[in-house]
């Protein structure tokens, strides 16, 4: 697991210097702290015609062959160059095969496979690769650098086109490293971020500055760059499947995506919430190995946000060697490492428990798995319920019109995790309309009339007419004609899952030099739930039932029925009593730099119904502070 770096130039005056881009790749040092490489040619001309210049940058974190795969490396004549950012785990089989084919090796590590296989199939290698991965490839011959990111948008990898120049870098603090670098704030990213609590991709923060999506290769050659796909799941399709035949498929793709994660040559580790995800990873991880395998769970204080007594149950059960941690209202502390870290605006407040999490995990292991992708993957969000039952009273419209009455949204509000008013409010309010919109509005952090009030004139005139949903909606009807169920989980698999989760993720480990592996969501997993009948895996109002018909028996069963509780920190009370004074100081400050975006009578108004009980802000808040934290950061 690494940070890479780096471009191309074809005009002099806009090389990169050795200078920055030993500040480009110092800047992602956290990502790599075990080994640093930077390869760097200048323009010139050859036989054939001018071949541009390129700059290469690589922080390592040594998984895999700790002596050997030094990057940059290249191919045996050294007409390729490449820097990577990742894990591979079918390194082994390719390496046989390309061994066959007459490639020589010069390390044992799983990056280097990738530059062999580029040799031979050029862009198509990336789709025979089963990894999280980042990768620049510069290809001499070709005249040409070649980016690509892994499917389901793991690893980040951003990129800028300017005066005719291709930067990259693993983190946007990179690239802002760059003298001269165009970094004007992006008004529509404003937008999406108090839309989304991420700004989505391809967009990022800046206008002129762009994040890689998942599953897409980019060539930059003649001052050019073209952008593809090279992961094109159908999500319209469907394929009938006995229960039987799903769980035997699931069984073996999951077991095997295990096995391959469990490949590594530092300590291995598992985050272990307590939740069906996360145990069921950790008991296929247990039952692979020979001695404990050591789990770890954060908690807090409050109980309705504390879940660790479930995930040592879950410990106990398999036998792991079980480490728990708390997190106290004291962790303001840590924010503005996470607007150090995270670069752009990123809202998710389970970003301070990753946070820690990852810290604490990192004393004692380099690696460790997780169980991210089982609710989109197998229908386990409590959303998904809601749209069901929600789809169920569509068919009696009077009752819809009653619960979208707005007596309801005058009940007070509450700030405990599970609250049935809170939930029942935002269901209520978004029953009339259609599922997609429907749906939506259970998932933005400022409904779309929210931001039309807390927006300035001067602002509102800077949007361009794009609709934030759209990046939402594109992924929904992806599904085509299948049941709202699916629409929903799999376009928050293609939006929700890479721009927030996955992102949440990869900041705060790599922030720590710890690498964490997704076993959900290895590509052939994701493509087997993803043409699964919804029958299998929702029905009467409860999901993820093929991973209880298929691994029912491995975790306690009171784990399987138990209320999601979520990876939330108890923000709306802390926003009321340890963190008020902060909240003051950042939103209500006369000269807040919010103000250039939004009327502070409007924010004023939401911290005063927030501390007074009427209505529960605490992640509007929240989101509101990591944008004012980060505009006094970055700007």
């Amino acid at each position: 697991m690494c940070g890479i770096t780096g471009g191309l130039w074809t005009h002099p005056q806009h090389s990169i210097s050795a200078d920055v881009l030993q500040r480009m790749t110092e800047a992602i040092r956290h990502r790599g702290p075990d080994d640093s490489g930077t390869h760097a040619e200048a323009m010139r001309t050859d036989p054939s015609g001018p071949v541009p210049g390129v700059a290469l940058g690589f922080r390592r974190l040594s998984i895999i062959d700790l002596a050997g795969g030094h990057q940059p490396m290249s191919n045996e004549d050294g007409s390729i160059w490449m820097v990577f950012n990742g894990e591979i785990y079918n390194f082994g089989d390719l390496r046989r095969r390309l061994e066959g084919a007459g490639h020589r090796f010069g390390s044992s590590s799983d990056g280097e496979s990738i530059l062999h296989l580029y040799e031979d199939l050029g862009v198509e290698c990336f789709s025979h690769l089963n990894g999280m991965f980042a990768v620049a490839i510069w290809d001499r011959n070709r005249r040409r650098i070649v980016l690509a990111r892994d499917r389901l948008g793991q690893k980040p990898l951003h990129y800028t086109v300017q005066d005719d120049r291709l930067l990259f870098a693993s983190e946007l603090k990179s690239l802002m490293e760059v003298p001269g670098l165009r970094r004007e704030i992006d008004p529509s990213a404003i937008d999406e971020f108090l839309t989304y609590q991420y700004v989505p991709h391809p967009n990022t923060i800046y206008r002129d500055i762009h994040k890689l999506p998942p599953g897409h290769f980019a060539v930059f050659e003649d001052e050019h760059l073209s952008v593809k796909r090279y992961w094109d799941i159908d999500l319209a399709k469907e394929t009938p499947m006995t229960q039987e035949e799903a769980s035997e498929q699931l069984r073996e793709l999951l077991s095997d995506s295990v096995r391959l994660r469990l490949q590594s040559d530092v300590p291995l580790g598992a985050f272990l919430s307590g939740g069906i995800d996360s145990s069921l990873i950790v008991a296929l991880a247990q039952q692979q190995r020979d001695d404990p395998i050591r789990t770890f769970s954060i908690g807090f204080p409050l109980k309705d946000f504390d879940e660790t007594h479930y995930a040592k149950q879950v410990a106990d059960h398999l036998g792991t060697q079980h480490t728990r941690f708390e997190v106290q209202p004291n962790a303001v502390d840590v924010i503005d490492k996470l607007v150090w870290h995270y670069d752009e605006p990123f809202g998710d407040s389970s970003a301070i428990p990753t946070w820690y999490l990852s810290e604490l995990t990192r004393r004692e292991v380099t690696v460790a798995l997780s169980g991210d992708g089982g609710d989109e993957l197998f229908a386990g969000y409590d959303r998904y319920r809601a749209l069901w039952i929600s789809r169920q009273m569509d068919r009696m419209l009077p009752m819809r019109g009653m619960l979208g009455a707005k007596w309801i949204q005058r009940l007070p509000d509450s700030t405990r995790q599970r609250s049935l008013i809170r939930r029942g409010k935002r269901f209520c309010d978004a029953i009339s309309q259609p599922p997609a919109r429907r749906f939506m509005n259970w998932l933005q952090i400022f409904p779309e009339a929210l931001r039309g009030e807390i927006y300035n004139e001067d602002f509102v005139k800077q949007l361009p007419g794009d609709d934030p949903f759209e990046f939402f909606h594109m992924a929904w009807k992806q599904s085509g004609n299948r049941d709202d169920v699916t629409k929903a989980s799999l376009a928050d698999l293609m939006t929700y899952l890479p721009c927030d989760l996955c992102t949440k993720v990869d900041i705060a480990s790599m922030a720590h030099g710890l690498e964490v592996r997704q076993p959900m969501l290895d590509y052939r997993v994701v493509e087997l739930a993803a043409r699964m009948p919804v029958k299998w895996k929702f029905r009467g109002k409860r999901g993820k039932l093929i991973l209880d018909d298929t691994f029912g028996s491995m975790i306690p069963k009171n784990i399987w029925t138990r209320k999601k509780m979520g990876f939330g920190i108890p923000i709306a009370a802390w926003f009321k009593n340890e963190w008020r004074p902060m909240l003051h100081d950042m939103l209500l400050a006369p000269d807040a730099k919010h103000q250039q975006f939004f009327r502070p009578e409007v924010v004023a108004k939401m911290v005063h119904d927030h501390e007074t009980g009427a209505v529960n802000h605490g992640y509007r808040l929240w989101n509101l502070l990591i944008l004012e934290k980060w505009l006094r950061r970055w700007t």
